[in-house]
C-alpha cells in the first residue's frame, strides 16, 4: 500500500512530553467501527470489557541502551559515538543503530565508559553489530551503569531525559530486562486499575515481547512492501497459550494491551486462531488485509502519522474508521505517542475474529 494512505495532519502540541498523573487518570476513546466515538476515561476500562476477556499485558522491562562513548583508531583522534541497541543476539553481543554511522567501520574498536566494544559489522541505515569485552550479568550490570533511557526521539528532541522518566517510562508490571522501548499502552496501568480489572472479573496474562529501537524507524519507503521491520524477540509460554485458548473457548474475548502484545500472539497464532508456545524473533509487519486470529481488541495509545503501529491500527479497525477516530481525538485534545492517551479499538469487519 502506498505510505501516504497513512498520513495525516497531526499537531506538534498534541505529542505529549509528560504522562498525566496519576498514572491511570488518562482518556481513552472507544472505537467501535460503525458505532459512534465514545470518549471515556482509562479508570473506566473494567466497565468497557466484560467478565471472562482475557488482558495480555507485555512485561518487558526498558534498559538504559542508549550509548556515548568515543570511537578509538591507532593514530587518530577519538570520534564521539552514540550507539542505540536493539536486539540482543549473544550473551555479548548486540545490534545497534549508531550515529554518525558513516565514520564507522568494521574492526573499530568503541569505549563507553568503563565498558570497551568491537564492531563486528556494518549492516544498512545505520545498524552495526557489536561485540563486547564482557558477557551476560556482567555486560548487563555494564549497561545498566553506563547507559541512559532511550526515551522516543519525539520527547527526547524536545527535553532532556530526567529522573522522573525512569519510573514513567515503566510499567508497573515490569519485570524482564531487554527491551529499549516502553511497551506504552500498560504506561497507563496502576495497581489500583489492576485491582479494578481483576474485580470485575477480567483476567490478566502476561507474555514478554522486547520492544526494539526500529520501532521509532521512521517508514522512509513510499510503498509498504519497501520497509523492513527489524526482529525482536518474544516469549509466550505453553501455559498461558492454552489459558488464553481456555479464555477463548469459554467465550471470553482476548484483549492485547499494546501493539507489542498484539504482534507477538498473532505471530504466535495458528491458522485456526488458537494460540501455541512461541519463542524467538519475530519481524511481523501488520497493515490493511492483513487476517486477525488471535486477538479480539486493543488497547493502545495514538501513533504518528506513517507510522507502522498507524498501519497496524488501520488494519485492525479499518481504514477510514481509524482516520476518522484519530480526527477526533486531535480536535477533542487527546494527547499522542508514548506519554499520551489511550484508545480502546475492536475489529473492523474485515477482520477474521471468531
Amino acid at each position: 500500500m502506498r505510505v501516504d494512505l497513512f498520513d495525516f495532519e497531526l499537531p506538534e502540541t498534541s505529542i505529549a512530553l509528560r504522562p498525566v498523573e496519576p498514572r491511570d487518570a488518562g482518556r481513552l476513546l472507544v472505537v467501535r467501527p460503525g458505532a459512534p466515538l465514545a470518549d471515556r476515561a482509562v479508570r473506566d476500562l473494567p466497565d468497557a470489557l466484560r467478565a471472562g476477556d482475557a488482558l495480555v499485558f507485555n512485561d518487558t522491562r526498558v534498559i538504559p541502551a542508549r550509548l556515548h562513548g568515543v570511537r578509538t583508531r591507532p593514530g587518530a583522534p577519538g570520534q564521539r559515538t552514540e550507539v542505540m541497541l536493539h536486539l540482543r543476539e549473544a550473551p555479548d553481543r548486540w545490534r545497534a543503530f549508531a550515529r554518525p554511522a558513516k565514520r564507522l567501520a568494521a574492526g573499530d574498536a568503541l569505549r563507553f565508559g568503563t565498558l570497551s566494544a568491537t564492531v563486528l559489522e556494518k549492516a544498512d541505515a545505520g545498524e552495526i553489530v557489536l561485540a563486547f569485552d564482557r558477557a551476560g550479568p556482567d555486560l548487563d550490570a555494564a549497561i545498566a551503569l553506563e547507559g541512559a533511557l532511550p526515551l522516543p526521539p519525539y520527547i527526547a528532541g524536545k527535553r532532556a531525559t530526567d529522573s522522573r522518566d525512569a519510573t514513567d517510562y515503566q510499567t508497573v508490571y515490569a519485570r524482564n530486562p531487554g527491551a529499549v522501548a516502553a511497551p506504552t499502552a500498560g504506561l497507563h496501568f496502576s495497581d489500583a486499575l489492576l485491582a479494578d480489572l481483576d474485580a470485575a472479573g477480567l483476567v490478566r496474562h502476561h507474555v514478554t515481547l522486547h520492544v526494539g529501537a526500529g520501532t521509532f524507524l521512521p517508514v522512509k519507503a513510499d510503498d509498504t512492501d519497501a520497509h523492513r521491520m527489524h526482529a525482536e524477540i518474544g516469549i509466550l509460554d505453553a501455559a498461558t497459550a492454552d489459558a488464553l485458548n481456555a479464555a477463548r473457548a469459554a467465550g471470553g474475548r482476548i484483549v492485547a494491551v499494546g501493539t507489542t502484545a498484539l504482534r507477538l500472539l498473532e505471530s504466535a497464532a495458528r491458522p485456526d486462531g488458537s494460540l501455541a508456545a512461541f519463542s524467538g524473533p519475530t519481524e511481523i509487519f501488520i497493515t490493511p488485509g492483513y487476517r486477525f486470529r488471535a486477538v479480539d481488541a486493543l488497547v493502545t495509545n495514538f501513533h504518528l502519522p506513517r507510522s507502522t503501529l498507524f498501519m497496524l491500527v488501520s488494519a485492525f479497525s479499518g481504514l477510514e474508521t481509524m482516520r476518522a477516530a484519530y480526527a477526533h481525538a486531535i480536535r477533542a485534545g487527546y494527547r499522542f505517542y508514548s506519554y499520551g492517551d489511550a484508545s480502546l479499538l475492536f475489529p473492523g469487519p474485515c477482520a477474521d475474529i471468531p
